[in-house]
């Protein structure tokens, strides 16, 4: 039975350096690392037949595996772990990454939806993988909603807010609207929304809706709790979480196996669980790693998320940033680009306010 809780205290010098090796090697070449090979690179002089019981023993702890008979190891998803916990050496931001990113983003006047698809767009572009970006709610007091019908599963809801800025968000009613049930949840919301923000709005509609149910239309009560539902991003189909740079994960097609990259790539499409892709940011300090079956967005897919929330100018945590890949992602890399890149958004973010 393996050891439950490997950890690097546990091992000599010999086995952490070959563990070390090891992770190091599948990081930057994306194979199987021999023993053979790795005798050749070792700080003493040891056999391969001596390198390979030592692999045989940190295979036997969960922390390597071998994806076939008689070939090199690779390290399992929690070997990764302890290697970023305990081993992974984070750079500094490279000077022509972070002049790219400077380049790109610095002094824009764009629209917020321009913005932040400029630095999906950079993030992707300088660490070469899909780049998440989770932008920030617009949370300006209400001056008008209404809802269009385009057609029998697909509606329009235009929010007009107090500042001047339009949104229009495509969402799909429940079964049986008609136009009148329509402008009847529209004079509805309008009723007790002017004044208050989206957040706010939300918790009044539900207590609006136990009070005065009876009042007003079934099918009424039924897209405005749909709408409610798509405002707290339950199935949100605006572009809030913005996904840029997918196809640069086809380059890696080796590593991730192509049924792998098609459940990535639906995940993606869907963009579901938005708010639970800025939970996973908010749950930590400064850049968090997740890795395989940890990553709760994608975790049928066999990748690694590395995130970091951003702050408005009252250091509230108001979006995320983030690269997802495959497991073998440079994380000493990526980590310096993710964390400045949330810093930058973030002084942007502040300067609009």
């Amino acid at each position: 039975m393996t050891d439950p809780t490997p950890s690097l205290d546990s091992m000599n010098a010999r086995s952490r350096e070959v563990f070390r090796r090891v992770v190091e090697g599948y990081l930057d070449s994306g194979a199987p690392v021999g023993s053979r090979t790795l005798s050749r690179t070792m700080t003493e002089q040891v056999s391969p037949a001596t390198v390979r019981n030592v692999m045989q023993d940190l295979e036997y702890l969960g922390l390597l595996g071998s994806p076939h008979v008689s070939a090199g190891r690779v390290p399992t998803e929690l070997g990764l772990r302890l290697f970023v916990d305990g081993l992974l050496e984070v750079g500094e931001l490279d000077d022509a990454d972070r002049e790219k990113l400077d380049q790109t983003l610095g002094g824009t006047t764009d629209e917020d939806a321009t913005l932040f698809d400029r630095i999906g767009s950079a993030l992707s572009g300088v660490t070469r993988g899909a780049s998440l970006v989770l932008a920030p709610k617009h949370e300006a007091p209400i001056r008008h909603i209404e809802f269009v019908s385009l057609a029998l599963d697909r509606a329009l809801v235009v929010l007009v807010y107090a500042d001047g800025h339009v949104e229009n968000r495509v969402f799909t009613p429940p079964l049986g609207q008609t136009p009148s049930s329509m402008r009847e949840a529209a004079n509805f919301i309008n009723a007790v929304a002017e004044g208050r923000t989206l957040s706010e709005l939300g918790s009044v509609i539900a207590r609006e809706i136990a009070t005065r149910r009876r009042e007003i239309d079934s099918l009424a009560a039924e897209l405005v709790e749909s709408g409610d539902a798509i405002w707290t991003d339950k199935g949100e189909r605006t572009e809030r979480l913005i996904v840029r740079g997918r196809g640069n994960l086809l380059e890696d097609g080796d590593q991730l196996d192509l049924d792998r990259i098609k459940v990535l790539f639906d995940d993606l499409e869907r963009k579901r669980d938005i708010a639970e892709f800025l939970e996973l940011a908010e749950a930590g300090d400064g850049v968090r790693i997740f890795i395989g079956s940890e990553n709760k967005l994608f975790s049928l897919s066999g990748s690694s998320l590395v995130v970091s929330p951003y702050m408005n100018a009252d250091r509230k945590i108001v979006g995320a940033v983030g690269v997802i890949g495959p497991t073998r992602l440079n994380y000493g890399r990526i980590v310096p680009i993710v964390d400045y890149t949330a810093q930058l958004v973030g002084r942007l973010i502040s300067d609009r306010g």
